[in-house]
């Protein structure tokens, strides 16, 4: 089997029973430790204020980046107001879609897409997108932190961006779990850690320093453990800690992250115990 019995960490939470099915049917030993929790922010008056601006015309496009995002957003819309408001609305601007994942949510509002983002889809990506463009109105729906690097670079195109926060990531209500991966990887008892975002890792070595085991887990991450990075965000957040990855997929997707980890995870293991 790819994994060939190699002890398989993830962090994944929303796709955490996908994640773990996935190593298992190929050949690893999973422990998947969920590290983030989605929060819908309690003030609801910027989303309610986001409808008013769409219908008063005050943006060209709106960039979505995540479904997530956009659920919440929709939810906490539906609680206000007819949903039909926010569709009316997203249909006067260029919508822009980082990635697959808002689409499905946007053709049943029967909001048509304009732009797909294309991989390796991070924020420099949509920048590119946005500097071919005329639009600089413009609206983005955040993920679970602001991303100011994205919103410079983006008005030094001359645009005017306007943040739409509607959830934040929190640690999650369980710590439990995200506790024994940090105690496993400091006692050399994983192999291999796949990583999907950053916030993972973060998180991760939050809980770590909270038990006064961070250094043991940097460590295990340097020498002993093989990084599995889904793509160039990921990769960039491991090396502001001093951390390389080991593996990086061809597309930034789970499968494909998942596969490359079994295909490469045991010769990256052998490399990175290598005298």
């Amino acid at each position: 089997m790819p994994f060939d019995g190699l002890r398989v960490l993830s962090l994944e939470s929303r796709r955490a029973r996908e994640m773990e099915g996935m190593i298992r049917r190929l050949g690893g030993h999973p422990f998947v430790a969920p590290s983030v929790q989605e929060r819908a922010l309690g003030d609801h008056r910027d989303a309610v204020r986001f409808v008013d601006r769409l219908e008063a015309g005050e943006f060209d496009l709106v960039v979505f980046l995540t479904g997530a995002g956009l659920a919440f957003l929709r939810d906490v819309v539906a609680a206000h107001m007819s949903v039909e408001r926010l569709a009316a609305g997203l249909r006067r601007v260029t919508i822009v879609s980082r990635g697959s994942k808002p689409i499905p949510l946007l053709r049943e509002m029967n909001v048509p897409v304009h732009v797909v983002v294309p991989e390796p889809n991070t924020w420099k990506e949509i920048v590119d997108t946005v500097a071919a463009r005329s639009e600089r109105r413009i609206a983005v729906q955040e993920y679970g932190r602001p991303n100011r690097e994205m919103y410079d670079a983006l008005e030094a195109l001359g645009a005017r961006v306007t943040p739409v926060a509607i959830y934040r990531w929190e640690l999650p209500a369980d710590r439990e779990p995200l506790r024994e991966a940090a105690r496993r990887l400091a006692a050399g008892q994983i192999d291999l850690v796949v990583f999907t975002s950053s916030i993972q890792l973060d998180h991760l070595l939050e809980i770590a320093r909270g038990m006064n085991i961070e250094a043991e887990v940097l460590n295990a991450l340097r020498h002993r453990v093989a990084i599995a990075s889904i793509g160039p965000v990921m990769t960039a957040t491991l090396a502001s800690y001093g951390l390389a990855a080991d593996i990086i997929p061809n597309h930034p997707k789970m499968g494909s992250l998942v596969k490359a980890a079994a295909d490469l995870g045991a010769s990256a293991v052998r490399a990175k115990r290598a005298p």
